[in-house]
């Protein structure tokens, strides 16, 4: 039985088609690809198209942690191709839903492979082991277009003859060649060649003279159903060692351009009959890739995608791969998943992670941008803590495994600030180093302030170095101090500016009163923080209208709007649930809402339209609410 083309695996490119910061466009039964090495060394396989106006990818830009395409400057994540950013929205965080198709990626014997199966998915085992060039280190032919059928070529390649490179490689005592020069051919050498080996898309080949031998596996890539590429790799490299008889190595370089000439000379040749007689029969039917639907929603948000998810989540499954200390009462924890790849997060954003004890608290991520094969968390030991910071740090270790929901980002990184100023304090770092970072590898003008109570106190020490002079530390600086700092910081507002901070609650407050007074707009000032120190007076009673459910119900005093629609079966995302994070953020139709979360800025609270629903109720008698 003929194997199934779209679970096998085929070489789509040399190893060497990929050098730093490269993006190779190849093709694989009738499917364009964009092929590219991130710095971190791992080999991405992509649909050759961007998601917004289809736009190859093999012409954007490799950033080295992520590809940019050229036309609009959508950027994709390495690993995941989810997208991380989107300049028509600079302000949003893209949908995690917008994502392109990727393709499994192997690296062997100088090759790089992969098989017709979307979402990154390998099936079977992987591509084909050979014993012949497992044996010694094998060195790849120039690759060789044919325009024939895949079948039709692999099995013309069979009459292939070649010189055995020992051959090739001897000398007289002139230092004149014997064999493989421009006029000298396998028929007048009489080498016998064999077929010893064969699979369905390649063909393992000896050729025999004398006490000389060397093998040759040749592979067949299906570009179209009427194009293909050879591509051949030697085994035991020029001097013949592939485990039979050969000659001595008189030059390496000069003994692998013979080798590489002769076979190239050879090649051509067949390729040359092999199309002259394509030519001859009815050309075939091109082949159509199997496209995988895309589901683009782009006024959508992370937020809306959650909320038809019912809520609070922590689906996925990952393991502690490594926790160490990282400053005085701070953890870090680097969580990898149990299967597959992690969703892709964007500067700022932050999982829920459900501990041992039962609790569901929510942590930033630390990473830098293309870092999706692991999740970075810092967490800070809280002296009142109620059981989530103190679990982490007596209970959990090394090879546990705990259930964390996807990335959720309310405090997005916009890239198209003139100038960006990160205020980070104490463990207020941890969205913020994720920032910098992307803001850092983009080459994007920045600067990192970071507050602690001593050097002791500094967490990840080795991302803020690697940072460089954007990077500055004020330590040990009391309140009055601090203000000062933040008033120089922020006296001078640039249009185009932009401020973040996070850190403590009176820090934050501090921060954006500065930068109220200095003359900032608040939408240009950003802020996100841990907790709500805000009394929360849940003594009202009114009713909230669902516009889009049609359903009408009351809330007593003592429930949140968010634990009345939940108590009749109204699903809504949540994260933090106590008016921090900005995940329940919803539009407000008509009345007037009372605001009691910190996530709001005055400007919005002003306008009335949004609230957050775990915590603010309503100064009307009657609320109506966009869901």
């Amino acid at each position: 039985m003929e194997p199934d083309p779209s679970t096998s695996w085929y070489p789509v490119a040399r190893s060497d088609d990929l050098p730093l910061r490269h993006v190779f466009q190849g093709e694989l039964l009738g499917r364009e690809l964009a092929i590219w090495r991130a710095d971190d060394g791992f080999v991405n396989v992509w649909e050759n198209r961007c998601l917004h106006r289809g736009v190859r990818l093999s012409i954007g830009l490799n950033e080295g942690r992520e590809l940019r395409c050229q036309y609009h400057g959508w950027r994709y994540a390495n690993r995941t191709a989810g997208c991380t950013y989107i300049p028509a929205h600079p302000a949003d965080a893209p949908a995690r839903v917008i994502c392109n198709v990727t393709f499994p990626a192997v690296e062997r014997y100088g090759l790089v492979w992969t098989c017709d199966s979307p979402g990154g998915v390998a099936p079977g085992d992987g591509p084909p082991v050979l014993a012949a060039l497992e044996a010694a280190a094998p060195l790849g032919l120039r690759n060789l277009p044919v325009n024939a059928e895949p079948s039709t070529v692999l099995d013309e390649l069979a009459a292939y003859a070649f010189v055995p490179t020992g051959l090739l490689a001897q000398r007289t005592a002139h230092d004149r060649p014997v064999a493989g020069s421009a006029t000298l051919g396998t028929e007048e050498l009489g080498a016998e060649v064999s077929v010893t080996d064969r699979g369905h898309s390649w063909i393992e080949l000896t050729a025999r003279m004398g006490e000389a031998a060397s093998r040759v596996v040749l592979f067949v890539q299906p570009v179209d159903s009427a194009r293909s590429v050879v591509r051949g790799v030697l085994a035991g490299g020029a001097d013949g060692a592939d485990g039979a008889d050969g000659a001595g190595v008189h030059s390496p370089e000069r003994d692998q351009m013979a080798v590489l000439r002769h076979h190239h000379r050879e090649l051509s040749r067949l390729r040359d009959a092999i199309e002259d007689r394509a030519a001859r029969r009815p050309s075939p039917v091109p082949m159509t890739p199997r496209l995988q639907q895309v589901r683009l929603r782009p006024a959508e948000s992370a937020l809306e995608h959650d909320r038809r998810d019912g809520g609070r989540r922590t689906g996925l499954r990952v393991s502690v791969a490594r926790r160490w200390d990282t400053a005085d009462a701070i953890v870090a924890f680097e969580l990898r998943q149990l299967d597959g790849l992690l969703p892709t997060p964007r500067p700022g954003a932050h999982i829920d992670v459900e501990l041992p004890n039962g609790l569901v608290r929510q942590y930033s991520l630390v990473n830098g941008p293309g870092e999706t094969d692991r999740y970075l968390i810092g967490v800070k030991r809280e002296p009142a803590s109620r059981g989530g910071s103190a679990c982490l740090h007596d209970t959990v270790i090394v090879g546990d495994v705990l259930a964390i929901s996807e990335p959720r980002n309310n405090f997005p990184l916009r890239r198209d600030s003139f100038r960006t100023i990160l205020i980070a304090g104490g463990i207020g770092i941890t969205p913020l180093l994720s920032m910098a970072q992307a803001l850092h590898w983009s080459g994007h003008t920045y600067e990192l302030h970071y507050f602690a109570q001593s050097a002791g106190h500094v967490a990840f020490t080795e991302i803020l170095d690697s940072l460089g002079p954007d990077v500055t530390t004020h330590l040990g600086l009391d309140p009055s101090g601090t203000g000062s700092v933040l008033t120089r910081l922020l006296s001078d507002p640039e249009d185009g500016g932009h401020v973040y901070v996070c850190g403590p609650g009176p820090m934050l407050d501090a921060t954006r009163n500065t930068a109220t007074t200095a003359g900032w707009p608040d939408h240009a000032v950003h802020f996100e923080y841990f907790t709500n120190a805000t009394e929360i007076d849940s003594s009202s009673s009114f009713e909230v209208e669902l516009a889009r459910s049609a359903l009408t119900l009351p809330v007593p005093a003592g429930s949140s709007i968010m634990d009345v629609l939940r108590a009749n079966g109204v699903a809504v995302a949540s994260s933090c649930e106590q008016g921090a994070c900005g995940t329940c953020l919803t539009a407000v139709i008509a009345g007037e809402p009372d605001h009691q979360d910190v996530y709001l800025n005055a400007s919005e609270r002003r306008a009335g339209d949004r609230m957050a629903i775990c915590v603010s109720r309503s100064r009307s008698p009657r609320l109506v609410l966009d869901i």
